[in-house]
């Protein structure tokens, strides 16, 4: 049990992120839901769900009200809400909600930090200067970007990537054995304090086909990742690779390790998204704080339709108390 209330920074108004807050609410008993309040507009959620909603001006608030109504704390604007039709007002007020509710997590007034799927295209549009909100959640928490890791995690699977949103061809030129070893140990740090894993298992992946073949498919595994593996094997944790990426996702592969650190956006979203499609979360690794976001999008095509799938906001807002709980005991 948590003291106190998760903070949901609702995303963008017109996307599924209120539809799957809702659904989420309404089978919060079955599910196993934590306690959590949504931080945007309350008009958002009116348009896609008939149940109760209340407005609320604080956690604690927000906490005596879960037992019978969604609570929401209000972020004025957004303007008219039409699910499906995003607008210039809709991504200024998810941006409003994610800046008081990461100050929420920041205080100590939520446990922890959820945030729903926003849309870069309209972030950008309003002169948004960050690759995302794991970007913007970690300035806010005073920690520089290279210090930080997204993870994507499921049930049977956990993955890092090295690098995230660069053209595949940039990749080579911005991989460093200093980066692959930053992003390694906050991993494997990560997996002590919010997972509970003593001596975490971290499989490293090779970038080219059959991890180089020696060389003769390209260096990188030679010059770059196998240096950054012996320094990581000084974290007291078990640093195996470089691994072939084509061998690593297969059910046997996966038994053997807690995370697989890979070394591209894709390299590692591909087989979660494959393995983990509706249930898949993204977790900010390096944080003071925990945050964790569903691995899926805004889907405006079937936003107001009814048919959004609200696994994926379960399973982040499980994972977000589980580690909550993890980081308090500990």
């Amino acid at each position: 049990m948590l003291d106190k209330p998760l903070a949901v920074a609702m995303g963008d108004p017109a996307g599924i992120g209120p539809e799957t807050l809702a659904k989420a609410w309404a089978d919060r008993e079955a599910l196993g839901v934590p306690c959590f309040f949504a931080v945007g507009t309350p008009d958002a959620v009116a348009r896609v769900w008939d149940g109760p909603v209340q407005v609320v001006s604080d956690p604690d608030e927000a906490a005596r009200t879960w037992a019978r109504a969604l609570p929401v704390i209000r972020i004025d604007g957004g303007g008219d809400v039409r699910p499906g039709e995003p607008t210039l007002e809709g991504a200024r007020a998810s941006l409003d909600a994610l800046e008081l509710a990461v100050g929420l997590a920041r205080s100590s007034a939520a446990a922890a930090l959820v945030t729903g799927p926003v849309s870069k295209a309209q972030l950008y549009a309003i002169g948004f200067p960050h690759p995302g909100q794991t970007e913007f959640v970690a300035e806010r928490c005073g920690i520089a970007g290279g210090m930080a890791a997204m993870m994507l995690a499921g049930p049977t699977l956990r993955t890092v990537p090295v690098t995230t949103h660069i053209a595949l061809k940039d990749v080579p030129a911005a991989l460093t054995t200093e980066l692959i070893v930053a992003k390694g140990r906050t991993v494997i740090r990560a997996l002590r304090r919010l997972f509970g894993i003593e001596r975490p298992r971290l499989a490293v992946a090779g970038l080219n086909p059959h991890a180089g073949e020696e060389g003769a498919l390209g260096r990188e595994e030679i010059d770059l990742v196998a240096p950054a593996i012996e320094r990581l094997r000084e974290e007291e944790a078990e640093v195996t690779g470089p691994h072939p990426p084509d061998t690593m996702f297969h059910a046997r592969a996966r038994n053997r390790y807690d995370a697989a650190l890979c070394l591209y956006h894709d390299q590692a979203l591909v087989p979660l998204k494959t393995l983990h499609f509706d249930e898949g979360v993204n977790i900010t690794l390096g944080l003071p704080i925990v945050r964790t976001s569903p691995d899926h999008g805004t889907a405006f095509d079937i936003a107001g339709h009814g048919r959004a799938n609200p696994s994926a906001m379960v399973a982040a807002l499980r994972m977000a108390a589980d580690c909550a709980r993890r980081t308090a005991a500990g």
